[in-house]
């Protein structure tokens, strides 16, 4: 019989898998640090600045206030200390070392020219000497970036990218380069795999890809607790043919255990090491890229929260704001808040906080707390708050 489950216990699964709810540290270190991307299996990256960086949000979602330091030592430091890679997963991401096996066939297949848009895909085949090239000088010479091949002065911006940006990208994604640091504004600094990544990691053997695709969808019904398809999918960008396979293997094992969600017409698939907490109790604040609510079909089923992300949309046609986070509290999505961070005068901006229906009294008061504890981990002296929006 297929086990049915209640929104409720849903919602609680999912938080607990992602995390939440657990007692917070004064100051979580590198242990904490590396075992909430462990959980997460990715921090994904944005280049967008206004408040901090993507990447550094879900820890401190879940953490509290740790030292941003330690994450860009274990990503972009020494080799001897890296314990993550970049890669592409759910879209760009820092992920744990021991996922990088768990990709190369991905790799295999960029380098082959089978995945990536067509002007990537080029770079396999009619264009590979220009991408040989660029590699043979990061050999020669060493971690370079795309500036460097460009006369000193990047040319493009972030998605207008010349021709040296496409041909870095392809052996990116091939696995040839990976990157060895950032600079200036967030740019790659790209050097050779041997050279950045410990040896233990990529002296381990290569699963095939059907095993490989098996472990990452295994992986995903970990972060994720109880999902559908498309969402198990959806983690790692996995396509149907690399995915469902994946899944109907770990049915029949038992590792996933076919469930029917209250108000979700598919299917969905509970990890058997999934844990239903009594409750859920806590505050945070959300990076519009957390896990918990990247997969919007997802959030607005289990949470009643319809989120989308404004940063593209024209400013007189925004609803809440141009970078919003949503806040959790407790076992509820109860609002949402536009934020800046001005580093000049030393303030974090809430200009508009976005109360959902159903909040708590309280919510502006737990809010509150939550904001400063945000400007303390992030340097600023103060908070201000603009309009105060209640449904």
């Amino acid at each position: 019989m297929i086990e049915q489950l209640s929104r409720a216990d849903a919602r609680r699964i999912a938080l607990g898998a992602q995390g939440f709810g657990s007692r917070r540290l004064e100051n979580p270190g590198a242990t904490r640090l590396l075992g909430t991307l462990d959980r997460l299996g990715l921090f994904q990256i944005d280049s967008v600045n206004v408040l901090t960086r993507a990447h550094y949000l879900p820890a401190f979602s879940r953490l509290g206030s740790y030292d941003r330091a330690l994450l860009e030592r274990h990503a972009w430091g020494p080799k001897r200390q890296r314990r993550m890679f970049e890669y592409w997963a759910h879209e760009a991401s820092l992920l744990p070392l021991d996922l990088h096996p768990l990709l190369r066939w991905r790799m295999e297949r960029a380098e082959r020219g089978e995945i990536g848009y067509a002007a990537l895909r080029r770079f396999a085949g009619e264009r590979r000497p220009e991408a040989q090239a660029i590699l043979d000088r990061i050999t020669a010479e060493g971690p370079l970036a795309a500036a460097d091949f460009e006369h000193g002065a990047s040319k493009s911006g972030w998605w207008d990218w010349s021709h040296v940006k496409h041909a870095l990208e392809w052996l990116f994604w091939s696995g040839q380069i990976t990157t060895a640091t950032r600079r200036g504004s967030f740019a790659r600094v790209y050097d050779l795999p041997a050279r950045v990544l410990p040896r233990a990691v990529l002296d381990r053997s290569t699963p095939d890809p059907g095993s490989a695709q098996r472990l990452l969808i295994e992986r995903s019904a970990r972060a994720l607790g109880v999902a559908t398809a498309a969402e198990l999918r959806d983690y790692f960008r996995l396509k149907l043919a690399e995915a469902d396979h994946a899944i109907t293997s770990l049915v029949e094992a038992g590792t996933l255990l076919p469930v029917k969600v209250q108000g979700c017409p598919s299917r969905a698939y509970l990890h058997r090491e999934a844990r239903l907490p009594r409750r859920v109790r806590g505050a945070a604040l959300l990076a519009p890229f957390d896990p918990l609510v990247w997969e919007r079909q997802r959030a607005e089923r289990l949470f009643g929260f319809r989120f989308r992300i404004e940063i593209y949309v024209p400013q007189d046609r925004r609803t809440h704001g141009y970078y919003v986070l949503p806040f959790l509290l407790d076992e509820a999505l109860v609002a949402r808040v536009d934020l800046k961070a001005d580093r000049q005068s030393g303030v974090l901006l809430a200009k508009r906080i976005s109360l959902e229906p159903g909040a708590p009294d309280d919510t502006v008061d737990h809010l509150t707390f939550e904001l400063g504890r945000m400007a303390s981990w992030l340097q600023l002296s103060s908070v201000e708050t603009g309009t105060t929006v209640a449904p």
